[in-house]
């Protein structure tokens, strides 16, 4: 029996808490040249349903609310069924920021959710283990992401000029599904709406209620999609594990 077999009954669902995983999607791809970046193919597959498939195939989601501009909503749904989408979906109308799409896809979530994943639709390596792992940490701590070391030296910069050199030891890329409980998730989103505040992702949302977040191992390979060069390195990375023993 392996660890996911294991996780504990709660509220009736059988084998592990209910977790609806919300996919923004709804994102402009101006740096992808004007191009729809999640209906980019990476093999032949679009973008998108490389994401949509590695959530549906991670033993601990249960269902999957997309955020998605309005223009994209059939055509989402019609990936879904194209590549055999098998948990519930349900394909909404996402905001003009990240913030206020998450915000309303949460709405949609079921509302007996004990937890809630967010994941960028245009991460489509993110494989079934580490969302799995990344929702296995969340259930014992609340709020969970992966993240992977910074390899790069960073420099903080103040008018075009090194204003200091921060330890590389103690920096993290955080990634995505990032995963919190359904009443926590919800309050952050709520009181970071209000404030006004730019936040870059829903950890930044969950820290402002002084809220802890717990880092899992996340992967080099679970890059976000973003330029034409950035399908190019996807491929390769697929095609490497692909052909791995």
């Amino acid at each position: 029996m392996n660890l996911f077999s294991k996780l504990f009954h709660r509220r009736g669902h059988a084998a592990h808490p209910y977790c609806s995983v919300i996919v923004a999607a709804a994102g402009s791809s101006r740096r992808m040249g004007g191009e729809n970046k999640l209906m980019q193919p990476i093999d032949g597959v679009p973008v998108l349903a490389h994401t949509l498939l590695a959530i549906d195939r991670a033993a601990l989601t249960d269902e999957i609310v997309i955020a998605a501009r309005e223009e994209d909503l059939i055509l989402f749904g019609d990936i879904c069924k194209i590549y055999g989408v098998a948990k519930p979906v349900k394909i909404i109308r996402g905001g003009e920021t990240r913030l206020e799409s998450v915000y309303l896809a949460v709405q949609e979530c079921r509302t007996e959710a004990d937890f809630l994943a967010v994941h960028d639709g245009a991460r489509p390596l993110a494989s079934p283990e580490l969302i799995d792992r990344t929702i296995a940490l969340a259930h014992r701590t609340n709020a969970a992401a992966p993240a992977v070391p910074v390899k790069d030296t960073i420099k903080i910069v103040q008018d075009g000029k090194v204003a200091s050199t921060p330890d590389r030891s103690s920096l993290r890329a955080v990634q995505t599904p990032q995963v919190f409980d359904a009443a926590l998730l919800r309050a952050a989103l709520e009181k970071a709406r209000a404030s006004g505040e730019v936040v870059t992702d829903d950890c930044a949302a969950v820290e402002m209620l002084g809220k802890e977040i717990y880092l899992t191992d996340g992967s080099y390979e679970n890059i976000k999609i973003t330029t034409p060069e950035d399908l190019v390195l996807a491929a390769e990375l697929l095609h490497r594990r692909e052909v791995q023993p």
